[in-house]
């Protein structure tokens, strides 16, 4: 199953740039034995400032076909990482082919677009700037697959 993060925004070369491509190649190797991955990033600009709406479209158009949605979002379900890993887990034995994850803009996720979500997100009741989430979700992928694969990397 792949895993594509649609984020809106361009981010920078940087540290944050450099953890994120560091958890998703690692995700990517571990994930691969089991059925996980590629695990990659696919970024939408609104160049025309079209607020909430234009980013949503370009978020839909971003999605794979037929793919999971999960919706980072304030108001999201607080999952622990083994009932994350749980979760990707389930829809991979489903069948289902892609899971994408989708992160809005400063305004957040238009609400037409975060009603097809299949779950909604939440790392807390605060609220991240986006490329801090890019990298949480980054870590929290790779933690995914350490645990489906029984890795010490996870610890209770």
């Amino acid at each position: 199953m792949k895993l594509t993060i649609c984020a809106v925004g361009r981010l920078r070369k940087g540290p944050e740039a450099d953890l994120i491509d560091d958890y998703l190649t690692r995700a990517t190797r571990t994930g691969r034995a089991l059925g996980l991955g590629p695990a990659s990033v696919t970024e939408v600009e609104d160049k025309k400032g079209g607020g909430k709406a234009a980013e949503a479209a370009l978020l839909a158009n971003a999605l794979p076909d037929n793919s999971k949605i999960i919706a980072l979002d304030e108001r999201g379900k607080l999952l622990t990482s083994p009932h994350f890993a749980d979760q990707l887990a389930h829809w991979r034995d489903e069948g289902i082919r892609d899971t994408a994850f989708i992160i809005g803009g400063a305004d957040g996720i238009d609400p037409s677009l975060r009603a097809r979500a299949d779950l909604s997100l939440s790392f807390g009741k605060m609220v991240w700037p986006h490329m801090l989430v890019r990298v949480m979700l980054a870590e929290q992928i790779y933690r995914a697959t350490t645990i489906l694969a029984g890795s010490p990397y996870h610890r209770v």
